[in-house]
């Protein structure tokens, strides 16, 4: 339970919500929500509903390692466990990579759909964003520079808004790095 309400913590930090609107949203009181934070009560599976429609998370997110080792737990992420994030309505899915959300990071996989780009320039954020792109081809725009990526091209850029542009008729998929970690 430690793991869920450090994971909730950081969710809704990343979200620039506090406490008292995230408690809010979800009809509960602040000091019930600071108590799941801290792991000092556990909350119900429809409570735990409740947080992951707040995050745009499936609940799965909160259960990804429970059945592992417990030496596993928060080290290692089996290719079974990852969580689904995001939507793939947008031409991109992207799967959760790290163990948790209290690093200095989080490790995101992230498929670009054949001729799909984002809608618009990501807002620049007070994070880090680095990368590899795995195979096929991804156009990155950061601030106004355009950039040509084919597999086996890295970036990295710190506060600058971005978009990104799949050009090509295959899946463009790329591992991502993110700090600190925003999902």
């Amino acid at each position: 339970m430690d793991r869920i309400g450090q994971d909730i913590r950081a969710l809704r930090k990343a979200r620039g919500m506090t406490i008292a609107d995230c408690a809010a949203a979800l009809d509960r009181s602040v000091g019930w929500l600071s108590q799941v934070e801290r792991g000092m009560t556990t909350p119900s599976v429809h409570d735990l509903g409740q947080i992951a429609n707040l995050f745009g998370l499936n609940i799965s997110f909160f259960f990804r390692s429970a059945a592992r080792r417990p030496e596993e737990q928060g080290i290692i992420v089996r290719a079974a466990d990852r969580s689904a994030i995001g939507s793939s309505e947008t031409g991109l899915s992207e799967e959760l990579l790290s163990p948790g959300l209290t690093g200095g990071f989080e490790m995101i996989r992230s498929v670009f759909a054949p001729r799909s780009k984002s809608q618009g320039m990501r807002p620049a954020r007070d994070k880090e964003d680095g990368g590899v792109v795995v195979s096929g081809r991804l156009v990155l725009q950061v601030g106004t520079a355009r950039f040509a990526l084919a597999a086996g091209d890295s970036f990295q850029f710190k506060g600058a808004a971005y978009a990104w542009e799949n050009p090509g008729d295959e899946p463009a998929e790329v591992i991502w790095i993110v700090a600190p970690p925003i999902y």
